[in-house]
């Protein structure tokens, strides 16, 4: 008992304690001490303990009250010297605010990047500040941001223009930036550094501790308990499964405890699981350790002393204090700046910043998170101490990212991730790489960390462990890091930068050397490779390194001295790898067409060969560039270009296409997967810039500087060619040799491969220093070959052209010059086609286009031809000049080797191929040829000012070849081919290549061609006008043949027409002209038109639907639906009390039944739903997948088109007697509100199939009621009549206002049969069923005048006599309900309001009675009611006065007593004495719509950054989602707001659906952008969300980050699937297109 009591006691003596305590005095006694940081020490010693850590589960509420107060509080009148909130205000006031806006990202928060003026895409501002700046305007890209990173409002240095928003406009007024701690005084600034010094420390000491058991000095508590916390930690090995497993067997908690430890060691980073005595912790301790070590290292447990926790709790909260403190004064933060910055006594990396930074892996997430906060929100807003810091940062950077390879955490939890918001910034970047040698620092690093090297030094990834990867995936951070450092190029360089950018250059030089030549292949024969060897790590470091090289580039040709320098070391380190290359390939001479070269021997097919070339490639761009800078043409005795050795050069790049050639040939198929993957990335947008772009670069630059002849010839023995050309007679080539057929074809493939490398090496001028072009030129073709292939949308451009380092393709500036753009429909997207003028730019061998995109774009070219009425011929297109050093290139065209291979190849083609030659091959050579002629064309036409001419091309191919063989010239052999029979395909490349050369011979003798053009012109338009005439004249004989069969069978045609137009053929049976659907006069249907014939869709038998026919049913599907409903939160009716013969007209949920309208025989439907039902059980339990569709609830798809369905409906025929019930209410009232809200007609616009389930749903209506008992139908007509003709012996009807009439009037005419029997005063069913109408029909009107009648808002419109009549009658029958109700109802003079009122109100069950009569009654429609006016029309139709009114006043004796009895019930009167505060339902009732979503999607994206889950206390929601039906937002697919529903764990958005749509859910992701379709637990599906881009595209996902705008036809498109009850529908159909939606656990979202 003692004990109990002194726990009582100890609470009430702390808080005495704390009451009496006051901060004011503390803070005046320190002032008086000598010793403050021991003072500070023993207070915190005292309180810390007593007010953290007190046990199992920390109190937030307790602390946040008690630590402001005891603990903080002193400090803050320390540092004020008088009250805090008086001298905190002060400073605020004579601050100068900052021009940075410093704002701190959230997690999910919008982030905008301007793509026009930001410096790189790391600059980004707030929506606050993009909203008030000029950049909303410009291209922006929008984004989310992942948290932690900060606006750069203000920041000149990240902006070309527009750095300020509105609100961080600098004062011109105030200029002058002094020093801010000039507004303090002295004594002030004494106290800060005083406070800041020792809270810093303190909180930095007890950060960096790693005692369990004790305290630094100082802070020692008084009295020490046997208190400890067992403390799990994150780490990003376990998952969350294991996690929860280990700690419910450990601390054994429930499954919910264990789930919530383990989300806040997800978010925090560690957790207290269990508090007690060591021992007590110790022993958890030792399980999870235990339990987690089996695999992978344990997960980390600390068993700690309570006062350790209480202080590091407070270290924290002392942080986060700093960071709220420096807000108010740019001056404190400065203190706070140089206190942290301030070196110890220890001398280097002993300040507290250093202390920190250096101990960031041993810290906890939470504790990381926290001081990386404080570091941004005070180093990095001061631009001197940022400055600083940065310095630091670069010192310690080798131990920061060995630190950060070795941890495990995410990159944004360590230290290391603030690089880029030093790195970005150009002055500090180039401050580090000059001051702290940066570049090199990073490079070096970099290549420590990757350590596995073979014997000739390459980079290593063999055998490739998960461990490995892991460390490389964090190695590639730095090069992240480099990529920061270059992204903007100096514009002015100093010898000290320049210095120590070759520095750098050369430790990359370094790192590509490792690279150059890794992963070498050799080819498999006889047997397939039996391990696919690593190849993924290669190619990704060459990914990441893509950039860097490009930029390294861009950093060399920004200097001329730079860029000599950095070639001549390229160059070096080149020739280093090459010499160890040569040695043991043997020397040869090759020799052909009179030429001879020496060269080694070498064969890609037997040696090994790498794709990895890196230093090659960088010298050709640094070779392209020499020429572009025209450095190579001014400083030529600074280059060493004469040292400089062609087939040194070009050798490694040759081999690599050699390679890829071989590989398209089939001759390494051995080698398995990894070789075809290398090259396809080696082509891909992503590489092919450094690699395959940069080896063609290569061989033009070494080929323009060797002779053309012996170029050729070097390549023809790479490509293993040069046999069959260099023999004599090579022209004969395979008359005598029957070899092998796979070898044949391999060499057609090689010849055709090595053909195209000679198109790419001359025609491909397109890189800036080639070709005499710019870069906008290069892009501006890109664009004009991807369309050629066909339209495509913007975001398939982006994808197929190469990004740079800021993201940007170029694009955008050059699209609308050779593209128009086309916008999207409801679906689909906007495509940008090419402007016809554009396509004469194409070139058939685009050296980008891979075989399939050749194929597609020839075949697109030559159909726009044919369409055209032109020539299909795809000449050589017009090529731009190139560069003086690339000039000789064009002399390949017309050297001997050259010559001699097209016409070997022309020779071939004079006999069919046999195999012998290919057809793609002289296609090439065709190709070629025409190429020389529009080069020498262009030389012709530009010779003209320069009158010397040594490109002859003509000449070359018009001459014969010497004897003794004396072969025929290229010209006379295309002049024989243009007859052969079997060359039909070429046909036109060879006339228009003889033409060409006519022109050309005409151009040389100086006749310019004017006279042959004329004429070709005069030709081409007679051929074209032959063709137009040819074309009409088909026409005409067409349409002449069409009528003729027509005449000839006229009955089918007048029968068909007949049968589309309905009213045509039912007016003519009925004698009277006017149409009635109900009543005595109503239509009778003759013995044709009542029969149906059907087919049934599984057996495809033709069945009529008889009484004693085989019975006929039609697939359909019931859900529940609150589509209608006006307040969906209403609980469901209580079962016991419910009295379903009646429906009030205001259902929280009701049903709806759909049908796809496809019809079967019962017998075959039963026997196709048991196969179903039988194939779901022979699945094995553990193969059990979710399908589309649930067999247990009945559910099958539509044999036919696989539509979801779970029941079937009868098909009945029309018969006399009218007997039928059916609680149809929800479809027809449904339908008809979709017409209206559709503005279609009542008949004639119904889709089929919804045609097809309203009669057979009305027509079943009738058997139900004839199988029930007589007696039971009976009571339920007395019931149901009582309620408008009150009976005094059926009790508790309900009150009028509570019935839904059309419900009504359903129930009465199909339980009137039933009394029909026993009614003997003669009356017909049908005059009943009118007189129920008449006096349903009055019934309704009471019930809207009661319920409806708004405040008269309109102006009274005055009404021609024609509805004077009706107005008076409705004022009249108003005023006598106000005189049986009294004052209850409101006073209303107008009748013209009230009629209106009436009217619209009485609409909608007028329309789906005149459904229901219709599809009971099988009465045509009159051809008014197929158009959209109505009212007239629908009277008559249901045989009403059109006014309505004339009901009661023509029957007025009998209707008054009915019309009291309604308005004395009790219900009625009360309601109407309440009239004004109870809102009842109205009429008409309108329809839902789905919420109204806002035009920019960055409002959304905002709104759901500020969302938290409602359940982990205001923790960030990760997923939230947005409910399109209700407005609510939800935390979804997270463990935190799981539920259960029937016993099953469900996500938000799941549980939300049985509460807001009855099962079925729209929702919008809107960190994804994504609309989410949900039905029940198992069925999901994505759908294409309303929000598009400018190009007329969604972004799911938001990865290109364009801005989004709501469609409003796409959102109509949705809520009109909602409406019509299609998203179940819309889901199987998904899922069954789509298997992996299937396993989507959708009942998790």
């Amino acid at each position: 008992m003692a004990a109990v009591e002194t726990d009582h006691d100890a609470p009430s003596a702390l808080c005495s304690e704390f009451l009496n305590f006051s901060a004011k005095d503390t803070a005046a006694k320190w002032l008086q001490v000598s010793n403050l940081p021991k003072e500070v020490y023993q207070h915190l010693a005292c309180y810390v303990p007593k007010i953290y850590c007190l046990g199992p589960n920390l109190n937030p509420q307790n602390e946040d009250l008690l630590a402001p107060l005891l603990l903080q509080s002193p400090l803050e009148w320390y540092l004020c010297g008088e009250e805090p909130s008086v001298g905190l205000a002060k400073l605020e006031q004579n601050n100068q605010p900052s021009q940075l806006c410093g704002h701190v990202f959230k997690v999910g928060e919008p982030t905008y990047s301007c793509r026009e003026c930001a410096a790189d895409p790391t600059c980004v501002l707030c929506m606050q500040c993009f909203l008030g700046s000029v950049h909303k305007e410009h291209r922006y890209r929008m984004t989310t941001s992942g948290g932690g990173g900060f606006c750069d409002c203000g920041d000149t240095e990240a902006w070309k223009k527009g750095p300020y928003c509105q609100k961080h406009e600098p004062n011109i007024s105030d200029s002058s930036q002094k020093d801010p701690l000039a507004n303090l005084s002295d004594e002030m600034i004494a106290r800060t550094y005083n406070v800041f010094s020792i809270i810093l420390k303190y909180a930095v000491d007890m950060l960096t501790w790693e005692k369990e058991d004790e305290l630094p000095e100082g802070l020692e508590p008084p009295a020490r308990g046997d208190t400890y916390y067992c403390m799990l930690f994150n780490d990003e090995v376990h998952t969350y499964e294991q996690v929860i497993y280990t700690l419910q067997k450990a601390v054994n908690c429930t499954q919910k405890e264990a789930v919530s430890f383990a989300t806040t060691v997800d978010r925090d980073g560690r957790k207290s699981v269990r508090f007690g005595d060591f021992q007590f912790c110790e022993q958890a301790k030792s399980v999870i350790v235990r339990n987690t070590s089996r695999q992978t290292k344990p997960l980390r447990v600390q068993v700690m002393h309570s006062s350790v926790v209480a202080h590091q709790c407070f270290a924290l909260k002392a942080l986060t204090w700093l960071g709220q403190i420096i807000r108010y004064s740019d001056a404190l933060r400065r203190i706070l700046c140089q206190v942290g910055l301030q070196r110890g006594p220890e001398g280097e990396n002993s300040s507290l910043v250093d202390t920190l930074m250096l101990c960031d892996s041993k810290m906890w997430k939470g504790a990381r998170n926290v001081y990386h906060q404080l570091f941004m929100s005070s180093l990095l807003m001061d631009t001197k101490y940022k400055k600083l810091f940065a310095i630091q940062f670069a010192k310690n950077y080798e131990r920061l990212q060995s630190d950060y390879v070795k941890d495990d955490h995410d990159r944004e939890f360590s230290v290391t991730d603030l690089s880029v918001q030093m790195f970005t910034v150009p002055s500090l970047a180039r401050m580090l790489i000059t001051e702290e040698n940066l570049m090199t620092t990073i490079i070096r690093t970099f290549m420590d960390h990757l350590r596995h090297r073979d014997l000739h030094g390459h980079f290593q990834f063999e055998r490739y462990t998960a461990q490995q990867a892991f460390k490389f995936r964090r190695v590639q951070s730095l090069i992240g890091d480099l990529k920061y450092v270059l992204i903007s190029r100096p514009t002015e360089w100093t010898n000290q930068l320049r210095e120590k950018y070759l520095e750098g250059f050369s430790a990359f030089l370094e790192l590509l050397k490792c690279m150059q030549g890794m992963d070498p292949v050799v080819r498999q024969v006889g047997q397939h490779i039996e391990m696919e060897p690593e190849w993924e790590a290669a190619f990704t470091l060459q990914m990441k390194l893509t950039h860097i090289i490009s930029m390294m580039q861009e950093w060399c040709s920004s200097d001329e001295r730079v860029l000599i320098e950095a070639y001549k070391k390229c160059l070096s380190a080149l020739t280093h790898c090459h010499s160890g290359f040569t040695d043991g390939e043997q020397p040869i001479t090759l020799s052909m067409c009179g030429h001879s070269v020496d060269t080694i021997r070498y064969c890609v097919s037997q040696e090994k060969v790498s794709i990895h070339l890196p230093l090659s490639r960088l010298l050709a761009g640094l070779h392209a560039l020499l020429s572009k800078t025209e450095v190579a043409y001014r400083f030529p005795e600074l280059l060493p270009l004469s040292e400089l050795s062609p087939p040194m050069l070009i050798e490694h790049p040759l081999r690599c296409l050699v390679l890829c050639a071989q590989v398209h040939a089939g001759m390494w198929r051995r080698n398995g997967f990894s070789l075809v993957n290398q090259i396809y990335y080696y082509h891909n947008v992503k590489c092919r810039v450094e690699m395959f772009d940069k080896d063609l670069s290569m061989l033009q630059a070494g080929a323009s500087m060797m002779d053309p002849n012996h170029f050729l010839m070097i390549m023809l023995s790479r490509f293993e060619l040069y046999h069959i050309f260099s023999s004599a007679d090579c022209r004969k080539r395979y008359n005598r040799e029957n070899a092998n057929k796979d070898v044949v074809q391999q060499n057609n493939t090689l010849i055709e491969e090595m053909l195209h490398l000679v198109i790419m090496i001359v025609g491909e001028r397109y890189t800036a220093g080639v070709g005499q072009v710019e870069c906008f030129d290069e892009i501006r073709r890109e664009i004009v070959h991807q369309l050629c292939i066909r339209p495509m949308a913007h975001s398939e451009l982006v994808k197929a052209l190469p990004e740079n380092e800021n993201k940007e393709t170029g694009m955008e500036r050059v699209i609308d010059s050779v593209a128009l753009f086309k916008k999207p429909g409801v679906t689909g997207k906007g495509l940008y086609k090419l402007r016809p003028e554009s396509a004469k730019m194409f070139n058939l061998y685009f050296h980008h286009y891979s075989r399939a995109d050749q194929s597609k774009a020839e075949e697109a070219q030559r159909k726009i031809k044919r369409q055209n009425g032109e020539d299909s011929v795809l000449p050589p297109p017009v090529l731009p000049r190139f560069c003086p050093l690339f000039a000789s290139l064009v002399n390949i065209l017309q050297c001997d080797v050259l010559l001699g291979i097209l016409g070997a190849v022309l020779q071939w083609a004079m006999e069919p191929s046999g195999g012998h030659w290919s057809e793609s091959m002289l296609q090439r050579v065709l190709h070629l040829i025409g190429m020389g002629l529009v080069e020498e064309q262009q030389h012709l036409l530009s010779s003209a000012e320069d009158n010397d001419t040594n490109f002859n091309f003509t000449l070359k191919i018009s001459r014969p070849g010497e004897a003794p063989a004396n072969t025929p010239s290229i010209l006379a052999l295309l002049e024989t081919l243009q007859n052969a029979p079997h060359l039909e395909v070429h046909k036109d490349m060879i006339r228009w290549i003889l033409k060409v050369k006519l022109i050309q011979i005409s151009l040389q003798s100086h006749l310019i061609g004017s006279t042959v053009r004329d004429k070709d012109k005069a030709e081409r338009k007679r051929k074209a006008e032959m063709a137009r005439l040819r074309r009409e004249k088909i026409m005409a004989q067409m349409s002449e043949m069409q009528r003729h069969f027509i005449n000839e069978n006229k009955e089918l045609f007048q029968q068909s027409l007949e049968e589309l137009d309905p009213s045509t053929s039912s007016t003519l049976d009925s004698c009277d002209s006017t149409l009635f659907c109900v009543g005595p006069r109503r239509w009778r249907a003759g013995g044709s038109d009542r029969r149906q014939v059907v087919t049934c869709i599984l057996c495809q038998e033709e069945q009529e639907i008889r009484i004693d026919g085989k019975a006929m049913v039609l697939a359909a599907f019931v859900q529940r639906s609150t589509v209608m409903s006006k307040n969906r939160k209403r609980p469901p009716h209580n079962p016991d009390k419910y009295d379903p013969l009646f429906m009030h007209p205001d259902l929280s949920f009701g049903t709806h039944t759909g049908s796809c309208g496809h019809i079967m025989h019962s017998h075959c439907w039963q026997r196709y739903f048991e196969a179903v039902q039988a194939k779901e059980q022979r699945r094995q339990q553990r193969l059990r997948v979710h399908t589309s569709y649930d067999v247990e609830n009945g559910e099958f798809l539509c044999p036919l088109c696989e539509c979801l369905s779970n029941t079937v409906i009868p098909l009945l025929p029309l018969t006399k007697t009218s007997c039928r019930y059916c609680n149809k209410h929800t479809l027809d009232f449904d339908l008809q509100l979709l017409l209206v809200d559709e503005e279609k007609p009542l008949f004639g616009s119904l889709p089929c199939r919804q045609d097809d389930c309203l009669s057979s749903l009305t027509r079943f209506g009738s058997a139900c009621w004839t199988v029930s008992s007589h007696a039971t139908v009976q009571n339920h007509f007395i019931r149901l009549l009582a309620a408008l003709v009150p009976d005094p012996r059926v009790e508790n009807t309900p009150c009028i206002l509570d019935i839904d009439m059309f419900h009504l009037l359903v129930s009465l005419v199909l339980s009137h049969p039933a009394v029909f029997s026993l009614d003997s005063s003669g009356l017909s069913a049908d005059t009943a069923q009118l007189h129920f109408l008449h006096l349903v029909t009055v019934a309704h009107i009471v019930q809207i005048l009661l319920s409806s009648v708004p405040e008269e808002v309109q102006m009274e419109q005055e009404s021609g006599g024609a509805e004077r009549e009706e107005e008076e009658k409705v004022c009249m029958f108003y005023n006598t309900l106000r005189t049986h109700l009294g004052s209850g109802l409101r006073e209303v003079d107008s009748g013209w309001h009230l009629w209106c009122c009436v009217k619209a109100g009485i609409l909608p069950y007028l329309r789906a009675a005149a459904l229901f009569f219709h599809y009971l009654n099988g009465a045509p429609a009159p051809p008014e009611l197929h158009s959209v006016g109505e009212w007239e029309a629908l009277c008559g139709y249901l045989c009403l006065p059109s006014n309505l009114l004339q009901l009661f006043y023509n029957n007025r004796e009998l209707m008054e007593p009915l019309l009291h009895g309604w308005c004395s019930h009790p219900g009625v009167r009360s309601s109407s004495v309440h009239y004004s505060t109870i809102s009842y339902f109205r009429f008409p009732r309108e329809s839902n719509h789905l919420i109204e979503l806002p035009g920019d999607y960055s409002a959304l994206i905002n709104q759901a950054s500020s969302f938290t889950c409602p359940k982990s206390g205001g923790d960030k929601s990760r997923a939230p989602t947005l409910c399109l039906v209700c407005g609510a937002m939800l935390c979804s697919q997270s463990y935190c707001c799981q539920s259960e529903l029937e016993g099953v764990d469900v996500g938000a958005c799941t549980a939300h659906t049985f509460a807001c749509g009855a099962g079925v859910g729209i929702f919008l992701r809107v960190r994804e952008s994504q609309v989410l379709f949900l039905a029940g637990k198992t069925k999901g599906c994505f759908y294409a969300p309303p929000y598009l881009d400018d190009y007329g595209e969604t972004d799911q996902g938001l990865r290109r980050g364009n801005p989004l705008h709501l469609c409003q036809e796409r959102y109509r498109k949705i809520q009109k699937l909602w409406r019509q009850h299609s998203i179940t529908e819309e889901i199987g159909h998904a899922q069954e297109a789509n298997q992996t939606l299937v396993g989507i656990d959708w009942q998790h979202l």
